[in-house]
């Protein structure tokens, strides 16, 4: 603004110039232009104030343009408009024409029924009426066709990247082993009996120990992706079952020649964990192409696929007798859905927690589990009631990513997201033990696996910094560590079910050590 006494540049016209004449220097009128007059002169500043908008800027030839948001429902909404009136080329309808055009429309539904009509024919539907086959059918080629007539097809690219996909998620499998049955007519389902150990006792009979060194290597099997899950047969150990970032699960001999055995593909992208049933013969896959599949594992054959449309991050089968056809799958939209192999439907879901789920570890001899989520809490679970019977939360609590019951059946070990290994009972409380921490390794930012081993004396870990930590039960001592990884973490980890002293760990470099 000018001050006063002075002529604006743009007002030095002939009236001012006679107004100053006239009154003097000292008693100048001074006239303002319309712009200045609406700017206020009084007040607070106004924040949202731009000096350089003052005068009009023209960036479009009709006048100005500002970028704005629009929601996906209003341009759709637009969009059809446009679509029903003819297309942007079309003039736009007079009010009799669009008269005709609603009434046209309106003709083409249902009748809205009779009211005092509840159910068959003539029943009351009210505003939820339709409207006729042949209308929406005609509407919807006319939507799916170009001016010219012809149906309008998806790009080159987006076919192809179909193709791929469903190319990926076609299910195959290829046998590596040297023999598929031996000179008795026996698969590599059979338990050796030619080893110095006893595969067939009871798991958690023999004394453990804590390995020392790295006695065999499996690299080269995931095209240097990341191992995502291991899982040791049931019972006997003989086989190692592994997952990878690369979208496949393989199987392993863990004696002998310890040979790749067979490859497993159907995942479209990486498998996110895999879990065996009570005796062996199948296990569950899930990945990230939000499939879970149902595999035989000494065929390769699958069985079944499940999906709810969401991503499953963890999957347990239900160790019970009575319910081991059943398995539950913690989703990343906050549920954990339960699956019947048999009927291939779902059984139930538990719909509590607020954020994906993590863990699930089943407790009382699957008659209860335990969850884990995004959102910092534990809740404990009677099977097939979909109302928690525990909960725990606490302001210092972290996300808890990983979990390992006690042999004992006492206790559940959680991976804390605060580099600790927190202890809660799997009994009538499920109270948080306190007493039972394992510090001493670095486990925040990762879901790092951990391991009880099967005489309840040890637990293993793993660690973002490669190594391998393991700790006395009882005194929650660190005795030991490993160098498991050259870089990357150690995600996996578990111990043999019968050997006193062999524990298997991968990470993030794809390589599977065993150490003894």
């Amino acid at each position: 603004m000018s001050n006063f006494g002075e002529y604006p540049p743009n007002m030095a016209s002939q009236d001012a110039l006679i107004i100053r004449e006239q009154t003097g220097p000292q008693h100048a009128v001074v006239p303002y232009s319309g712009e200045e007059l609406s700017r206020q002169q009084l007040g607070p500043a106004n924040p949202y104030f731009d000096p350089s908008t003052r005068k009009r800027k023209n960036n479009v030839l009709t006048g100005t343009a500002e970028e704005t948001f629009v929601s996906e429902h209003t341009f759709r909404y637009k969009h059809r408009a446009v679509e029903r009136a003819g297309g942007p080329d079309r003039e736009y309808q007079t009010g009799a024409e669009a008269k005709a055009e609603a009434k046209r429309i309106r003709d083409g539904r249902e009748g809205k029924g009779n009211a005092t009509i509840a159910d068959g024919d003539g029943a009351y539907v009210g505003p939820w009426a339709r409207y006729k086959r042949p209308e929406f059918e005609e509407g919807r080629a006319r939507r799916g066709r170009g001016e010219s007539g012809t149906v309008v097809s998806a790009p080159k690219v987006a076919l192809e990247r179909r193709k791929e996909v469903e190319a990926l998620g076609e299910e195959s499998t290829i046998f590596h082993g040297t023999a598929e049955f031996d000179y008795q007519g026996r698969s590599y389902m059979h338990v050796p009996l030619d080893l110095d150990i006893d595969l067939r006792k009871e798991p958690g009979s023999a004394t453990n120990y804590i390995p020392k060194k790295l006695i065999h290597t499996w690299k080269g099997h995931f095209n240097d992706k990341a191992v995502t899950a291991l899982r040791f047969f049931p019972g006997a150990g003989h086989l190692l079952l592994a997952s990878g970032a690369d979208s496949t699960v393989k199987i392993f001999d863990v004696y002998h020649q310890r040979e790749l055995l067979r490859s497993y593909h159907g995942h479209g992208k990486a498998v996110s964990d895999i879990c065996f049933n009570n005796s062996g013969n199948e296990f569950i896959s899930s990945g990230y192409d939000r499939q879970i599949k149902l595999w035989d594992t000494e065929t390769g054959v699958c069985k079944a696929k499940f999906t709810t449309g969401k991503t499953p991050h963890v999957i347990k089968f239900n160790p019970s007798y009575e319910h081991s056809h059943e398995f539950v799958a913690g989703m990343s939209d906050n549920k954990i859905v339960q699956w019947d192999t048999r009927t291939k439907e779902i059984v139930q879901e538990y719909d509590h927690h607020l954020a994906a789920i993590n863990t699930i570890t089943f407790v009382d001899e699957g008659r209860r589990f335990m969850t884990t989520a995004d959102d910092k809490s534990l809740r404990v679970w009677d099977y097939s009631i979909p109302v928690p019977i525990k909960y725990h939360a606490s302001e210092e609590q972290f996300a808890l990513t990983r979990a390992a019951p006690h042999p004992s059946g006492k206790y559940v070990a959680y991976q804390s997201g605060n580099n600790e290994v927190q202890v809660f009972s799997a009994q009538d409380k499920f109270r948080r033990n306190s007493k039972k921490l394992f510090k001493g390794h670095n486990s925040a930012g990762s879901a790092i696996d951990l391991s009880v081993s099967p005489d309840g004396q040890f637990l293993a870990s793993g660690d973002t910094a490669g190594f391998l930590c393991f700790w006395d039960w009882k005194t929650c001592k660190m005795y030991h560590k490993i160098q498991a990884a050259q870089n990357g973490s150690v995600s996996c980890v578990q111990w043999h079910p019968q050997e006193t002293s062999r524990v298997v760990a991968a990470g993030q470099d794809g390589v599977i050590r065993y150490f003894d």
